[in-house]
């Protein structure tokens, strides 16, 4: 078993790579050709600070993913740390309040990260509805759309409650409108998730202090909580604080004093 935290082990007699990250073993698999044999890809939906994420269609049961593709070999190891974080987050959170993981493997240099395809996200929905309700971006709000946001707003509410409430609890710190995923398809009279868990951590009150507020800091200054990027001591009230404004563009007001 590797020694230190988020190193990654090649094992290519048993076709697997172990990540250890945070004391936890996962396995993924190693292969060489293996995104273009399973995988068509159509296009590119996403850019990140970790990587692109890639609308692909499998080969063989015509269903469309999302895969997200990381160079991988040339990282730091606090680069490689966060991937495997956002690896471990994913695979551990098995819940219609964030997008489902499926799979990850190695390959040539690359970590391929394979979800649940939404064809969109809150940003782009926020950016529509002014257009699908005929409002000018000033103008109130009838009270269909006000209705619709509501709605919106309770599924990102539960959402970010399902992460609150696990244990350990977790805090993802980069929310934001491009990581709140809007599927049309939905199921369980749900259409919002929530991704990208590069930055999140498990907040666990039984670590010693300095490790629980251990971070660093990637991601959108305009909706991360002032704590966080300053490097100051946060706790889930961080995701709150982001929320507020997230809540602010839904519904089209201002609560800046």
């Amino acid at each position: 078993k590797p020694q230190t935290l988020s190193t990654v082990t090649q094992h290519k007699h048993t076709n697997h790579t172990i990540i250890n990250a945070d004391n936890a073993d996962y396995h993924v698999t190693f292969s060489d050709g293996n995104y273009k044999t399973q995988f068509i890809e159509m296009s590119a939906i996403g850019l990140g600070g970790f990587g692109t994420v890639f609308k692909v269609r499998h080969r063989l049961d015509d269903k469309i993913y999302a895969v997200k593709r990381v160079q991988f070999g040339d990282f730091s190891e606090e680069k490689k740390q966060k991937v495997l974080k956002e690896v471990k987050s994913l695979a551990k959170l098995d819940s219609n309040f964030v997008v489902k993981y499926y799979n990850s493997w190695l390959e040539s240099n690359h970590l391929f990260i394979q979800m649940e395809f939404c064809s969109q996200n809150l940003k782009s929905v926020l950016k529509d509805k002014p257009i699908v309700f005929e409002r000018q971006p000033e103008e109130e709000m009838n009270v269909f759309e006000f209705f619709i946001s509501c709605e919106i707003f309770k599924q990102l509410l539960e959402c970010v409650e399902y992460l609150h409430e696990s244990n350990p609890r977790v805090i993802h710190r980069d929310l934001k409108p491009d990581n709140i995923l809007i599927n049309p398809n939905f199921k369980c009279n749900r259409c919002v998730k929530l991704c990208d868990f590069g930055l999140a951590t498990e907040h666990d009150p039984q670590l010693p202090t300095p490790r629980r507020y251990e971070h660093s800091f990637v991601g959108t200054l305009r909706y991360i909580a002032p704590e966080v990027y300053t490097r100051r001591k946060y706790n889930h009230k961080s995701d709150i604080y982001s929320l507020s404004l997230i809540g602010e563009e839904i519904f089209n007001v201002d609560l800046q004093p």
